[in-house]
């Protein structure tokens, strides 16, 4: 029998040789990262969510403004500061509150219709990232069935071939344990990091969905205090819309951050499609190292090609030399005896419509050759008498043989897009085309939203402000802007 060959399955190193960085790194003291996308480093993640850092900082501003201003107020109020005096003219007093009043109304619409903006694209951001999210743990699943129903072919080839070749046994074994390897790791990449996504996506909206449904109860209960002139109630509600403000501006730099991993994963995975090896991307979705796919697919389909070659260079033989005992079974036998779906060398290319309508396909040929098989234990006169020339021995080896080819034939297809990596591809293909435009235009609708939402809720918030120092001591009839003196 020709010399079999062996299965060589791996994960490449997660090294992008494309896009590099220039990012500051706050694990390195802020020294530039240069290196590329690679979410298994650390400080590729630490430099891209530092780029948030303007939200970072803004809520750090706000909240030392705070505790600043908190600290100024209990200090004037112990030491004694005494409310400003009600003897002012009455007129222009009446009109700035009435003019700050409708400045208060008007930011108030700004903030509500920013914080409806934000809720609407965060719902879109959770749609979107689900089906980023499911589509590729679905070519994980995808790629895990493949190489099961790869590993299944193998197993029951090593079953066949035991009494009759254990070198290809022993070379299946390490194959059939290099596919189980990587069986597994897409097996744990897709429990372990599937769960860890799915409280990432649901943790980011949900913190979008109660802080903008609070904002929304805060600014109703702004309005509605300013139209009572309920002074203490209006300080508790600034009070609480200040560290409201502190976590819009957290959620902004950390939705930039988002923003800026969506296009460096969009990017990677460009890169991907042009270079699916050396890219990180391949710790996710593992493709055949590009160093053995062609010498896997190139040594299985010339084994077959040579086998079958062989094979029906055997039946010839045995044709012209018995043509005289088996010329009534002349319709099993032609020039294309047993289907060869591989073409020549060097490529080997699987083209299973190349076989004629007359060919036997190699799984068939043991119920062929059992018409000429002698079942007793040696091949006697009788056997041959009767045109059974093949002797049970070869007959089974035969049978093990053409069952374990046909098993490698029925896999095949599996076998050939995991060695050209076409599940991954196809999935990262599908991605790039029709989900990475709308990903980043709904994370960067999503920044804008929340820039929108707590740039106008600052101003909102020194407006409550002013005019919560406007009322201070002061004597209001219910739902009025004139000062009762």
């Amino acid at each position: 029998m020709p010399q079999r060959t062996t299965l060589v399955y791996g994960s490449s190193s997660p090294v992008e040789e494309g896009h590099r960085f220039n990012r500051p790194d706050p694990l390195q003291h802020f020294k530039f990262y240069h290196g590329g996308y690679d979410i298994g480093d650390k400080h590729y993640w630490a430099s891209a969510a530092f780029t948030g850092v303007h939200g970072y900082a803004i809520a750090g501003a706000w909240m030392l403004c705070g505790l600043g201003f908190g600290i100024f107020l209990a200090v004037k109020h112990f030491g004694g500061g005494s409310p400003s005096s009600p003897d002012r003219d009455v007129n222009r007093s009446d009109n700035h509150y009435f003019l700050l009043f409708l400045l208060v109304i008007c930011f108030s619409f700004l903030a509500i219709i920013a914080t409806g903006f934000a809720m609407a694209a965060n719902q879109t951001s959770l749609k979107r990232t689900k089906n980023l999210k499911e589509t590729i743990m679905g070519a994980g699943g995808d790629a895990r069935k493949s190489i099961r129903r790869v590993m299944d072919a193998l197993t029951s080839i090593e079953d066949l071939l035991v009494p009759y070749d254990s070198r290809t046994v022993l070379r299946l074994n390490v194959t059939t344990h290099r596919l189980r390897k990587e069986y597994n790791t897409i097996k744990r990449f897709v429990r372990k990091n599937g769960h860890t996504i799915d409280i990432a996506i649901q943790t980011l909206y949900i913190s979008h969905l109660v802080l903008a449904s609070i904002n929304l109860a805060l600014l109703v209960a702004a309005v509605v205090l300013l139209l009572l002139h309920w002074h203490p109630g209006l300080v508790m509600v600034i009070f609480l819309c200040w560290i409201l403000v502190t976590l819009f501006w957290v959620l902004t730099g950390v939705d930039f951050f988002i923003h800026t991993l969506a296009k460096d994963t969009c990017s990677a995975i460009d890169g991907f499609m042009q270079k699916p090896q050396n890219n990180s991307l391949s710790s996710i979705l593992p493709c055949m190292d590009s160093l053995y796919a062609d010498k896997i697919r190139v040594g299985i389909g010339s084994t077959i090609h040579n086998f079958i070659t062989e094979l029906n260079l055997k039946i010839k033989e045995l044709y012209g030399r018995l043509f005289f005992k088996m010329k009534e079974h002349n319709d099993f036998f032609g020039v294309e005896m047993v289907c060869d779906p591989f073409s020549g060398a060097p490529n080997y290319s699987y083209v299973p419509e190349s076989c004629s309508k007359n060919a036997i396909q190699i799984g068939d040929l043991p119920n062929v050759l059992s018409k000429f098989t002698c079942y007793n234990q040696d091949l006697t006169k009788v056997c041959i008498g009767e045109g059974k020339f093949i002797p049970r021995s070869s007959y089974n080896e035969v049978q093990a043989y053409s069952q374990s080819i046909q098993n490698m034939l029925n896999v095949f297809t599996d076998l050939q897009n995991l060695t050209e990596c076409e599940i991954v591809k196809n999935t990262f293909s599908d991605i790039a085309l029709h989900q990475c435009p709308p990903i980043k235009g709904s994370y960067r609708f999503l920044w804008a939203s929340m820039l929108a939402l707590s740039t106008s809720t600052v101003g909102l918030v020194l407006l409550w402000v002013v005019k919560a120092y406007q009322e201070n001591g002061k004597s209001f009839s219910r739902c009025s802007f004139r000062v009762q003196v």
